[in-house]
C-alpha cells in the first residue's frame, strides 16, 4: 500500500502520543482512509501491522463506525443528514428525489461510479436544513422541492 508521505509524517507523530499503541487505531484508520479514500483489507493490514494488532481488531472498528468506508465512493460523495431538524424539513423525500435524480440507492454508489449517497448525522447547521453534503462542500435549503435542481447543477458542473 502506497501512502502519502504526508500520512506517513502525520502517523510518525500520531502514535507515540497514545499510551498504548492499540488506542492510536481509530485516528490511523481516519488517516488511512483521508489518503485512499476508503479502508480496503491492505490497508486494514497495514494498520494491524502498524500498531503490532490482528487485522481483526482493526476490522472490527471499521464495520461499528459508519464514517469509515471499505469501498471506493463515487466521484461526487452526497450525504443527506437525517437528524430531527433535516427530516423535519423533509431530508428524507430530498433523498428520495436525489436517489431518483442519479439513479442510486442511499447507502451504495451508482453503477457509473460518479455517485454514492448516504445518510449521516447532524452537519449542525440546523437552522438551513435539510443539509446535504458533497465532499466536503455544504449546501444548506436542498427541499425536496429543490433537489431535482440540485442533482442537475451537480450532474452539469454548476456546484
Amino acid at each position: 500500500m502506497d501512502l502519502q508521505s504526508e500520512t506517513i509524517e502525520k502517523i510518525d507523530k500520531l502514535v507515540p502520543r497514545y499510551p498504548t499503541m492499540k488506542s492510536a487505531a481509530l485516528p490511523l484508520c481516519h488517516l488511512v482512509q483521508e489518503d485512499q479514500g476508503y479502508l480496503s483489507k491492505e490497508a486494514m493490514e497495514w494498520i494491524a501491522d502498524r500498531l503490532d494488532l490482528q487485522p481483526i481488531n482493526i476490522m472490527e472498528l471499521v464495520t461499528f463506525y459508519p464514517m469509515l468506508r471499505t469501498e471506493p465512493t463515487g466521484r461526487h460523495h452526497i450525504r443527506v443528514c437525517r437528524t430531527l431538524p433535516c427530516a423535519l424539513a423533509g431530508a428524507y423525500q430530498t433523498c428520495k428525489k436525489l436517489e431518483e435524480a442519479f439513479n442510486c440507492k442511499v447507502g451504495h454508489t451508482s453503477a457509473d461510479g460518479e455517485v454514492t449517497l448516504e445518510y449521516v448525522e447532524c452537519h449542525a447547521d440546523c437552522g438551513k436544513a435539510p443539509v446535504v453534503m458533497v465532499g466536503e462542500d455544504e449546501y444548506t435549503n436542498i427541499t425536496p422541492e429543490s433537489a431535482e435542481e440540485f442533482a442537475t447543477k451537480l450532474k452539469n458542473g454548476a456546484l
